[in-house]
């Protein structure tokens, strides 16, 4: 690239890349590097940038693909990379803005072309030309370093040692991306990777010492969100002609891999990219969700997980068990407002999963909050947002209330928080509310909207799930939530009226014509019936446990009984019936007369 700004369309042009490429030998003390590594750039910050950028640089990556084994310049690259970086702590405390500029390009240069190497040849390959020497044909050593180890280690300890600073910050994402890109091995192959190089390097060997540090430090570049530098700290000033140095928002070859480490399945609905005010924190939280993501080596488990599994919160000073290795400590409170803050990505909700189902510290801690609201909240924005967000955020955050609602402290304790003036909440005004008739409504509006949208079964089940975990500690609802429950049972009756209707006229159509495949209704009216259960179990349950604590509940059913008149001889519930109506029957006897009144008055 040399000396001068660079733009993508004079790469394929470009000399020095040529020459890297080409078929001399560059020795690893060669000027030649200082002129390469010797050029500002702007770094891609979308994808279609990044794509522009592959493009442009095809006929390079072929080249060095096609000569890297008689040249070893590949090799020569990383081993000047590697020497620069034994030296980046001492040239951060001096302030040696040249040496660390140079050092990062360096970095960005094996990081692309690493995305080349890993889309277009097995992992065996791929280690071969880490290996390779400049070396006479026919004549190679069997114990030829490995680079690719050397550099995954230098990466790691580039990460955890090097202190951010200005200077410092971009060549930190730019170590992340490069792990990453390194990580992205398994999206080239569709059996699991069990016995592959990430197992092989990251999980033994001289890299597993620094297990806890690494999750450790990118948990706290999550937590501390720090920006990129404004554009007077960068190392030079931009270019007249436009161009700027490497010193963009994020790495660009992580950018590009933006789309496939988020969440966003095929079919469903794309999240809007959003507005990276850190991308050391964002590329931390991908790194730190793929390590743990990584699947178990045949003889060891995954270490990141054990690490992410087992740390605990600074103030616990019990000591940690011997049994559990790669343990550390961080500040919880620190972690909880951050993740409170966050819940707008999706890889952020992982997170908070993640740490909630594998974590005990964690899921203790955070229950134990007298603040969950400030947690909750975000969540129930996530579901009542449905139609912007992808089905697998959905998923997750309602998998989150799932595993809080499963205890019932939480349960109990979401009811005594009184919200006021909740300005997202746009189908009806809500002055003040619990957050648990807050909850309900929200859960209850996920599931309308799938009936009438995605009609995805499982989301049905999930969120009938939470609800049933919740209604033993219904406490004081509101009495639109009260009417909200109700509606719903109203909409899935009108819905079994019109499936049981639809397959009465269908069998009596089959009579007439044999040849006419008939539509599986029965299927239909068994899954609008399994539905219809669990939401007489959840009013059940709650007139059983908390009646007297939810007299507009008690009301709403007493002005709606005539809904559940056809379901009162109805075989499947029958039973269950019996119970809702003994209960608010009894609870009706003792309601007085200014009671019986707000009955009448009710629906004003």
């Amino acid at each position: 690239m040399g000396s001068n700004s660079s733009r993508i369309g004079d790469l394929p042009k470009n000399e020095y890349l040529k020459k890297l490429s080409g078929t001399e030998s560059i020795s690893e003390n060669d000027p030649f590097w200082n002129q390469l590594l010797s050029f500002s750039f702007p770094a891609p910050t979308s994808s279609s940038e990044l794509k522009l950028l592959e493009e442009a640089t095809i006929s390079v990556c072929r080249s060095l693909v096609e000569n890297n084994p008689r040249t070893g310049n590949l090799g020569a690259l990383i081993k000047v990379f590697l020497s620069r970086t034994k030296e980046l702590k001492l040239s951060a405390e001096c302030q040696n803005h040249i040496f660390i500029w140079q050092t990062h390009n360096a970095l960005f240069i094996i990081c692309c072309l690493l995305k080349v190497f890993i889309c277009q040849m097995s992992e065996e390959e791929l280690q071969l030309h880490f290996t390779y020497e400049e070396k006479s044909p026919g004549n190679y050593s069997s114990d030829s370093e490995d680079l690719l180890e050397e550099l995954l280690c230098c990466l790691m300890q580039l990460i955890t040692d090097i202190p951010l600073l200005d200077i410092t910050y971009e060549i930190s994402v730019e170590a992340i991306s490069t792990m990453v890109v390194f990580l992205s091995c398994q999206l080239f192959h569709k059996e699991v990777l069990r016995q592959s190089i990430s197992h092989k390097y990251l999980m033994r060997g001289p890299c597993l010492p620094y297990t806890s540090k690494l999750v450790k430090t990118l948990l706290y570049n999550f937590i501390r969100q720090e920006k990129p530098p404004p554009p007077g700290a960068h190392v030079f000033p931009q270019q007249s002609d436009g161009g700027g140095l490497l010193y963009g928002l994020a790495s660009g070859v992580a950018t590009g891999l933006w789309t496939v480490f988020t969440l966003g399945g095929v079919g469903s609905k794309a999240a809007a990219s959003p507005e990276l005010s850190s991308p050391l924190a964002n590329q931390s939280l991908l790194l730190l969700l793929v390590l743990a993501n990584l699947t178990d080596a045949s003889d060891a488990p995954n270490p990141y997980r054990q690490a992410i599994m087992s740390f605990k919160n600074t103030q616990d000073s019990s000591p940690f068990p011997s049994s559990i290795p790669h343990a550390f400590q961080i500040n919880f409170n620190s972690l909880y407002t951050a993740l409170c803050e966050q819940q707008t990505s999706d890889q952020a909700t992982l997170l908070l999963y993640t740490l909630l189902h594998q974590n005990s510290n964690i899921r203790t801690y955070m229950l134990a909050r007298t603040d969950m609201e400030n947690l909750v909240l975000p969540i129930l924005e996530i579901l009542y947002h449905v139609e912007e967000r992808n089905s697998h955020h959905v998923y997750m955050a309602l998998i989150i209330l799932l595993i809080l609602t499963e205890d019932d402290g939480f349960n109990r304790s979401i009811h005594e928080v009184i919200l006021k003036n909740i300005t997202w909440y746009s189908e009806r005004v809500l002055t003040e509310i619990s957050l648990g008739s807050l909850l309900i409504l929200v859960v209850i509006r996920t599931i309308q909207y799938n009936m009438t949208r995605t009609r995805d079964k499982y989301l049905h089940t999930n969120c009938l799930a939470a609800l049933a975990n919740m209604s033993a500690q219904f406490r004081s609802l509101h009495q639109y939530a009260a009417q909200r429950i109700i509606s719903l049972f109203s909409l899935l009756s009108k819905k079994h009226n019109k499936v049981l209707e639809q397959a009465t006229q269908s069998l009596r159509g089959s009579l007439s014509s044999n040849d006419v495949p008939l539509p599986d209704y029965a299927q239909d009216l068994n899954v609008i019936e399994e539905v219809i259960r669990m939401m007489l179990e959840i009013i059940n349950s709650c007139l059983t446990n908390s009646l007297h604590h939810n007299p507009n509940l008690v009301y709403a059913l007493l002005y709606k009984r005539d809904l559940f008149e056809q379901f009162r001889t109805h075989p499947s519930f029958q039973d269950i019936m019996q119970n809702i109506d003994l209960d608010t029957q009894n609870h009706a006897k003792n309601l007085n007369y200014i009671h019986l009144k707000h009955i009448l008055l009710w629906k004003k």
